[in-house]
Order: structure tokens, then C-alpha cells, then sequence
């Protein structure tokens, strides 16, 4: 039986009733859990939503598909969410609606939970072989909407997923010295985890699925009304792991550096233009470094 039943046989629809109480009881666990709050749930969603996302994955990207090819964040694709089809559309919605996020906060012990409507960052993602993701922390705060980020939800896709194919999701100590957690990511396994400045992860085995698979996944992200502007936002940052060969992200620490020191009305101009012509380098040299 599914961790989260639809009330419906057709349509992907959570009984709010049944939400109120649904993951109460992992809260503890999930809170005490090392390194960082998280919890690891298989058979997350009724398999008839794991098949629609499988079958109708996309095979192409859309106008905001977003590629990445440098050495932190190789061959992996994100897919949003506004160009699925009505089906797949659907079960978003779903995966957004206040049943669901009673859900999550009975799980995190987080009260007032957000979904992101502009799905920043979030969909569906792929990792074709021999991409991975470096280990590192995420971004921190949801600047359109002034929202903290608090909770990531991966929903795994992946059938007979085996641990020598790669593509593992690892959890790293705050202290960069071990991996504490290697979770395979098979089909309709979910983690939840908590987002902070000490949250490392990471799937830095590269994908080796014998028959040319790709890694596939659901990454929605969650958030609370409690940034404060006194915060330093914070990108995306990727860490090295010890002994590894890991290569530090130099163009990332040059951006905090200029940020540290350049006026906000000079800094985030040049910012917004810097990316746009990375982006286009990368549309005329493919493996050119956008991320």
C-alpha cells in the first residue's frame, strides 16, 4: 500500500481528512535523523501515478529547460512543470495543494509550509550518463517571493534501479569529512529532507545504468514566510569532498566576491548580463559551463 492514497481512482486527489494525520509519526525520526533532518519513505505515491510520470516523461526540453554541463553539475536536465500535459500537470498540482503540505509538515514539524508556484528550479529533472551533481548546499532564499527555503521532496522514477548504476543521493556531514547516508534512488522512493547552510548533498557517483538510462526524478522545493532581510542570500554552493579531485567552483566564489564589494545597482546588472552570455556560449558550444 502507498504511503499517500488518492481518494480518487482516476485522478491523483489527496483525502484532506485523511492528511491531517498522515506522517505524524515519522516526525521524530525525521528530526533526530544524521546528518540532518530527513526521511527516506518507499512506496511514496499509489503506482499509477509513478507509471503516468514514467510513460510520459519528456523526451525533449522545453522553452525553460534548463541544462547543465560544467564540472559540479554535469548532463543534468530540469523540465518544468508548465509545459507537461493536463495529466501530468495534474499530479503537480497535487504534489503543491494543502493536503500534500499538511502531509510534509506532519513529517518535518514544520508549521506554514509554501509550495512555489514558479516551480524555481523544480520539476521533473534527468541526469543522462555520466552526469552527476556535486555535493553541495542550496539555495536559501526565494528572492521573487521573499520566501525561506526549508524542505526538499525528491520522488524518485527510476524501476529496478540497482546501487552499481550510480546516481546515488549522498548526505555529508557539516564537516565535508564522510558520507553518513548513500540512498539509490529507485522507483517511487521519496526523501524529504530539511534545506539549511549545513545540508550537503549530492549524487556525485556518475549515472552507469548498463543499458544507457537516465536517472529521473520529481524535485519540489518548499518554503516558510520567515526571511529575514537581514539574511545573506545565498546561491546554490558546492563543496569538496575530501581526497576526491572534486574542483572547487571558482566562477561561484568570484560572484560572492564582486557581490561582497560592488554596489547592488552595479552588481546585479552585470550579474543578469554575465549569464545570459554564458548561456548563449553554451547554446553555440555545447559542454561550454552555463551553471
Amino acid at each position: 500500500m502507498a504511503f499517500i492514497q488518492s481518494e480518487n481512482g482516476s485522478l491523483f486527489r489527496i483525502d484532506p481528512s485523511v492528511a491531517k494525520f498522515t506522517g505524524v509519526e515519522l516526525e521524530p525520526a525525521h528530526n533526530a535523523a544524521d546528518p540532518f533532518p530527513h526521511t527516506v519513505i518507499d512506496e511514496f505515491l499509489p503506482s499509477s501515478i509513478i507509471k503516468i510520470c514514467q510513460e510520459q516523461f519528456p523526451d525533449c526540453p522545453d522553452p525553460e529547460s534548463t541544462t547543465f554541463h560544467r564540472r559540479q553539475e554535469r548532463a543534468k536536465t530540469q523540465f518544468s512543470p508548465d509545459y507537461l500535459n493536463d495529466e501530468l500537470r495534474l499530479i503537480f498540482a497535487t504534489l503543491s495543494g494543502r493536503p500534500f503540505i499538511h502531509i510534509l509538515e506532519n513529517i518535518t514539524g514544520i508549521s506554514g509550509l509554501i509550495a512555489d508556484p514558479y516551480f524555481m528550479g523544480g520539476g521533473f529533472h534527468e541526469t543522462q550518463t555520466g552526469g552527476h551533481l556535486g555535493v553541495h548546499v542550496d539555495f536559501n532564499c526565494h528572492k521573487k517571493l521573499g520566501l525561506e527555503r526549508r524542505v526538499n521532496l525528491i520522488i524518485y522514477l527510476n524501476e529496478d534501479w540497482q546501487e552499481g548504476y550510480g546516481g546515488q543521493l549522498e548526505l555529508w556531514d557539516r564537516s565535508m569529512t564522510r558520507c553518513v547516508q548513500s540512498i539509490v534512488p529507485i522507483a517511487n522512493r521519496a526523501v524529504v529532507f530539511s534545506t539549511s547552510d549545513i545540508s550537503y548533498h549530492g549524487h556525485v557517483n556518475p549515472v552507469a545504468e548498463p543499458t544507457g538510462r537516465s536517472r529521473r526524478s520529481i524535485a519540489l522545493y518548499f518554503y516558510t514566510a520567515t526571511w529575514d532581510p537581514t539574511k545573506r542570500s545565498a546561491t546554490t554552493i558546492f563543496k569538496t569532498r575530501p581526497n576526491s579531485g572534486d574542483v572547487r567552483d571558482w566562477r561561484l566564489q568570484t560572484e560572492r566576491f564582486w557581490q561582497e564589494f560592488t554596489p547592488p545597482a552595479l552588481y546585479r546588472p552585470a550579474l543578469r548580463v554575465t549569464r545570459k552570455l554564458r548561456r548563449f556560449a553554451a547554446q553555440q558550444r555545447p559542454g561550454f559551463p552555463i551553471g
